[in-house]
């Protein structure tokens, strides 16, 4: 008999106050498959308390228990997790064989929503933000422009996670959930398939200050982060012992660089406790079925698993001109997918300071070959009255890296 496919995620959700949720993933292996169901499980808001992971190269069983939110819609996050896990086709003798070529994504497609506003207010983009998050429509760039009179053109290149907003009956549904947040503020909001050229015009030049931040975030040393190598435990896996402070999304920033670096997790065990530690214990190989043996690819490791431990994102506010921009920059994974919910965070701590935002500009960046999400965020000059520069970087960090 096979294995029914919805079996393979399981949801015991929390009881108590108290307890955790329990999220089970059961079915065939891939390598990455470990960083695709952290970052589906940060990007609906929850946090990771501590993992259990095996697999013998062809199967894999992983168990999480989170922390989740009274709004959660767990059935919608079993299906967006069965939807990156393999499928198993059935063969003629009843028993399943994984087939990877069935698992090659598709490019989505990007849309362009556009919208009028007659005047700006305070909060008005985090709304916007959380609306189509909660629509499950991915921001993949964002212009935004204030006219002297006061009214607001927002630009949102957009993919959409249940590929309907090709159809009309998507797009109304979108519209209607933008109008009620918005309100008589809303002049005109339309949807359209973006053109190539258009979305490819929006890239962001990465001031050099941020830029040459990345070449010395990868050796930067830190006394609450330690990472032990050791390969005379096991005959043909490398242990990899990690401690740190623990962060939003750092159990998907630990999978995304083993993903890059084409490394299988065969199994690992990793727990947060109370005081904001974290620990781990991870046996690794190579795709090809060794060890990390090799000085120059440890190291190389070592520095980029530092680098999103220390300092995963980048965040700065700086003068342009008479003006204060904030910035924001994280690196893209090889698959060329984003850190999810960081506009959000974003505009929700600025909401919190009560500043305004008057533009904004989301782009790519390339430096040495590795690819980096670029957040420009021009501040209105009259609300950075009412906080310092510091006090802005700190909050927005704060944010980012869940340490409120």
């Amino acid at each position: 008999m096979g294995i029914i496919y919805e079996d393979a995620v399981e949801i015991k959700e929390a009881e108590g106050d108290c307890e955790l949720t329990v999220i089970t993933v059961n079915c065939p292996d891939k390598t990455g498959l470990g960083c695709d169901l952290c970052r589906i499980i940060l990007l609906f808001g929850i946090s990771i308390s501590r993992g259990d992971v095996s697999t013998d190269g062809k199967w894999c069983y992983l168990v999480f228990w989170v922390v989740g939110k009274p709004t959660t819609r767990w059935n919608l996050l079993k299906n967006r997790l069965l939807e990156v896990c393999p499928t198993c086709p059935p063969s003629a003798s009843g028993i399943f064989y994984y087939i990877p070529e069935f698992q090659q994504p598709r490019t989505p497609e990007v849309f362009l929503l556009k919208f009028w506003c007659s005047y700006d207010r305070k909060g008005l983009l985090h709304d916007v933000t959380e609306v189509l998050c909660e629509l499950e429509l991915t921001i993949k760039r964002v212009k935004v422009y204030t006219a002297p009179d006061g009214r607001v053109m927002d630009l949102f290149f957009v993919t959409d996670t249940r590929e309907l907003l090709r159809t009309q009956t998507r797009r109304d549904e979108t519209i209607k959930h933008l109008t009620v947040v918005l309100g008589d503020a809303m002049m005109s909001c339309d949807i359209e398939l973006a053109a190539p050229e258009v979305a490819s015009c929006l890239q962001s030049l990465l001031p050099s200050s941020v830029s040459a931040g990345e070449h010395s975030a990868g050796i930067m040393a830190s006394d609450s982060v330690s990472i032990a190598f050791d390969n005379s435990l096991s005959p043909s896996h490398t242990l990899v012992q990690i401690f740190c402070l623990d962060h939003k999304g750092l159990i998907y920033d630990i999978m995304k660089t083993l993903k890059d670096y084409n490394i299988q997790i065969s199994y690992g065990r990793f727990s947060a406790n109370p005081k904001g530690n974290c620990e781990m214990d991870l046996f690794l190989m190579h795709k090809d079925g060794k060890k990390i043996t090799d000085t120059h690819k440890r190291n190389a490791l070592t520095s980029r698993l530092e680098m999103e431990l220390v300092r995963p994102l980048r965040v700065d506010v700086v003068s342009r001109g008479p003006d204060t921009e904030l910035l924001v920059v994280n690196p893209v994974e090889l698959s060329g997918r984003g850190r999810p919910l960081v506009f959000y965070d974003i505009t929700l701590a600025l909401k919190n300071l009560n500043i305004n935002i008057f533009s904004v500009e989301i782009g790519r960046h390339k430096i040495n070959d590795r690819e980096w999400e670029v957040y420009r965020i021009l501040l209105d000059e009259f609300d950075c009255l009412s906080a310092t520069r510091h006090e802005i970087e700190e909050c927005v960090r704060k944010k980012l890296m869940g340490w409120e």
